[in-house]
C-alpha cells in the first residue's frame, strides 16, 4: 500500500463519481483553486495499483503568514480500511510540517474515518442538504413539492417570468451586485468577485442562469455540474417585482434541464433552520430527501497557533 499525488484526471474523477459524485473533490475544483492562487495536492492511496482512497488537499491562508490544509468533502475512501487512513493521515502530517500548517480540516463521509484528536467545528461546507430524486416524471416532482411550492412557480410562470443560461459579462455583473445585495440582507460574507469569476471560466463545470421580470435580473445562481449531480452552490436575488416569484421558477427551469440532460441528482447544498430559515424553508419546499454528513473537523498541528486561530474567530464575533 502506498500513497502518492496522481496525475491522470481520467482515473481520479472516475473514482469520485463512483462514490458519492462530490464536485468538490473533482479534479476540476483542484484546478479551479489553483487559479486563485492556492497550493493543491491529488493525493492517492493505492494497494495493488488499485485505488482505494482519494483526497484533494488544498492549502488555505490564514493571517500572520500562517495557514491550514483542507480536504473538503474529504478524504473518500473505498471502504473503512484502517490502514489506508493511518498512512493518509501520516502524509497529512508530513505536508503539514513541509507546509507549516496549523491544523488540517477534513469533511469525512463516515465518522468512522475520524480520528483521535480531530476536534468537532463549525460547518465550512454545510452538513445538512437536501437532495432531489430526478429519475421521475416533472408530474411527480411537482406533487412531492409543498403547494405553496407549486402554487409560486405557477405564479412565474402566470407573470411571464424568463428564465436563460447566460454567457455575458454585463450579466455576471448584475449576478455580482445581486450577490453582494443578498450579502448585506442575509448576512452572510460573499467571496470575492474574482472567485466567482474564475469558477464561472470552468465552463463545463459551472453554468449562470437568471431569471428575468419586466426587463430587469430578479435572481440568478451558479450551478455546478460533476457525475450524476446537478448542484445549486450561489444564488442572489433582488427584493424587487418579489410577487413575480422568480427564484421559484429559476430553479424549477434548471431542474427540468437537468432531468432532461440525464443527471440523477440536484443537491440543494445546505440546510440550516437556525441560521438560514428563509433559505431552508425555500429550499425544502422543493420535496427531495434530507442528507446529513458527519460535518468539519480540525485536527490540531500546533496548539498554541490554533488556540490563537480559535481566539481570532471568537473576536471577529
Amino acid at each position: 500500500m502506498q500513497i502518492s499525488e496522481i496525475l491522470d484526471q481520467k482515473s481520479w474523477d472516475i473514482f469520485i463519481t463512483s462514490h458519492g459524485s462530490q464536485f468538490l473533490q473533482s479534479w476540476v475544483w483542484g484546478n479551479f483553486q489553483r487559479t486563485i492562487k492556492r497550493k493543491i495536492w491529488y493525493l492517492a492511496i493505492k494497494d495493488n495499483q488499485q485505488i482505494i482512497g482519494l483526497a484533494l488537499v488544498i492549502k488555505q491562508a490564514l493571517p500572520f503568514g500562517k495557514n491550514y490544509l483542507y480536504s473538503p468533502r474529504g478524504p473518500i475512501f473505498i471502504s473503512k480500511h484502517q490502514q489506508a487512513q493511518e498512512l493518509f493521515f501520516k502524509k497529512i502530517k508530513e505536508l503539514a510540517q513541509q507546509e507549516k500548517a496549523v491544523f488540517f480540516r477534513f469533511e469525512p463521509f463516515d465518522a468512522k474515518q475520524l480520528i483521535l484528536n480531530a476536534k468537532r467545528v463549525d460547518d465550512l461546507q454545510p452538513s445538512q442538504t437536501t437532495i432531489l430524486d430526478l429519475a421521475q416524471s416533472e408530474e411527480s416532482l411537482l406533487v412531492k413539492m409543498h403547494p405553496k411550492t407549486r402554487y409560486n412557480i405557477r405564479l412565474a410562470q402566470k407573470h411571464g417570468v424568463q428564465v436563460y443560461e447566460s454567457k455575458k459579462n454585463s450579466d455576471f455583473e448584475i449576478f455580482l451586485k445581486l450577490i453582494h445585495q443578498t450579502a448585506q440582507r442575509a448576512k452572510f460574507n460573499p467571496h470575492p468577485d474574482d472567485y466567482y469569476r474564475q469558477l464561472l471560466k470552468q465552463t463545463q463545470f459551472s453554468k449562470l442562469f437568471l431569471a428575468r421580470y419586466k426587463n430587469k435580473v430578479l435572481a440568478a445562481q451558479i450551478i455546478i455540474y460533476f457525475g450524476s449531480t446537478v448542484t445549486y452552490v450561489h444564488g442572489a436575488s433582488s427584493r424587487e417585482y418579489s410577487l413575480a416569484m422568480a427564484p421559484y421558477l429559476l430553479h424549477w427551469e434548471v431542474i427540468k434541464q437537468a432531468s432532461q440532460q440525464g443527471f440523477k441528482f440536484y443537491d440543494f447544498w445546505g440546510l440550516n433552520k437556525k441560521k438560514w430559515p428563509g433559505f431552508t424553508r425555500f429550499k425544502i419546499g422543493f420535496g427531495g430527501q434530507p442528507v446529513v454528513y458527519p460535518g468539519t473537523f480540525d485536527l490540531p498541528f500546533s496548539n498554541f497557533w490554533y488556540f490563537l486561530y480559535k481566539l481570532g474567530k471568537l473576536m471577529r464575533f
